[in-house]
């Protein structure tokens, strides 16, 4: 049997060992899914290989780490220099991301967007940004300091709490972690409002609850949505780099879908 886990800080509110063991139970792959706690990120590659592992995901805080841990890179996360999945080559780690064209597909429903204002300045913004660019879509970061800013400067518009000026937005997207364990907003009340007030839809990235931000969203009457059709879509690309293609995409996602009503 092939062994998969997540590896996050914290990480026992993952859904993917659902997600997954959901598609292998119904298509009947020799394959199970679990979580691994990791506090440190360096250590990353060290457990994966102790736990004999055939693939993982990777979500927050570790996913630059998740980047170094691998000896190659392929696809999108060569342009991000973040991964989220990882499979096992023969003692090979060959690392993937699948975070943005996740978001891509989650995100179809609110049709075309042009302007985009992107909340956080870590692994799963430094992916949606490199892929919203890629579609000529004109972004902007904010965050709370500067120094994690550096790496957007080149591809988007950066600004720090302190300098920051709203406008209009199509879409305003929430990266950190704020609300995820907490009632915390991802900026400022008085910023959260100004942008709030600037835009036409709002996404975050954590899923299965309402968050403090998406909460706010809903009282102004903005359409929104939590981050489970983005963890659907990469969940579906994470499980076809798992079971190396084996499973037909559209099975996957038939199932993969179903465990969200468990």
């Amino acid at each position: 049997m092939k062994l998969f886990s997540i590896f996050g800080d914290p990480v026992s509110h993952s859904r993917s060992p659902l997600m997954h063991n959901c598609v292998f139970k119904h298509l009947n792959y020799n394959g199970a899914y679990t979580r691994t706690h990791l506090k440190d990120g360096t250590q990353l590659r060290e457990t994966f290989l102790n736990l004999g592992l055939s693939g993982a995901n990777i979500t927050v805080p570790h996913k630059e780490e998740a980047y170094k841990a691998c000896d190659e890179i392929r696809g999108f996360a060569k342009t991000v220099g973040v991964v989220n999945t990882i499979i096992n080559e023969n003692g090979k780690l060959v690392g993937y991301n699948t975070d943005a064209d996740g978001f891509m597909y989650a995100i179809q429903e609110f049709g075309k967007i042009h302007n985009i204002l992107v909340i956080g300045a870590g692994g799963t913004a430094k992916a949606l940004v490199s892929r919203f660019v890629q579609d000529d879509l004109e972004v902007t970061v904010l965050n709370r300091s500067a120094k994690r800013l550096e790496s957007f400067k080149d591809i988007a518009t950066c600004s720090t709490w302190d300098d920051f000026e709203v406008k209009k937005y199509d879409l305003v997207v929430n990266t950190t972690s704020a609300g995820l364990k907490d009632e915390e907003l991802p900026a400022p009340l008085e910023i959260i409002t100004k942008i709030l007030n600037n835009t036409s839809f709002v996404a975050d990235a954590i899923y299965g609850k309402l968050t403090p931000f998406l909460h706010l969203a809903k009282d102004k009457n903005i359409t929104y949505k939590d981050g489970s059709d983005m963890l659907l879509g990469q969940g579906v690309l994470a499980n076809e780099l798992f079971t190396n293609h084996k499973l037909k995409k559209a099975d996957i996602q038939k199932y993969m879908a179903k465990s969200f009503d468990l």
